[in-house]
């Protein structure tokens, strides 16, 4: 077995955020495009400790933790006004909710 370097950990990154783009693009849910917003934010913060890693700073690490702290704030005003909307439509499909002042 040889040394996972940072090629390894980019090409994971990638292919993360390869899927989370699928899901937002082809889901019609609004928690699932919720959950690959979050899974595109992780393949970034992972580029950025790989490339910390590389470079042998913190810097990309304390982007990274900046990010989770921006996600988790976006996951919770999200599923927050996910449970406003299904209890003003009785849905969460994308397709319903395209006029919001109804």
């Amino acid at each position: 077995m040889g040394e996972i370097t940072t090629n390894h950990y980019l090409v994971l990154a990638t292919v993360l955020f390869f899927i989370g783009t699928l899901g937002v693009l082809g889901r019609r849910g609004a928690l699932t495009v919720l959950m690959s917003i979050e899974l595109m934010l992780n393949a970034v913060n992972l580029v950025l400790i790989a490339g910390s890693r590389q470079w042998g700073n913190l810097d990309g690490q304390m982007i990274a933790f900046f990010v989770i702290a921006i996600a988790a704030v976006e996951a919770a005003v999200g599923l927050a006004i996910l449970m406003a909307i299904f209890r003003a439509k009785e849905s969460v499909n994308l397709d319903e909710l395209s006029a919001l002042n109804e």
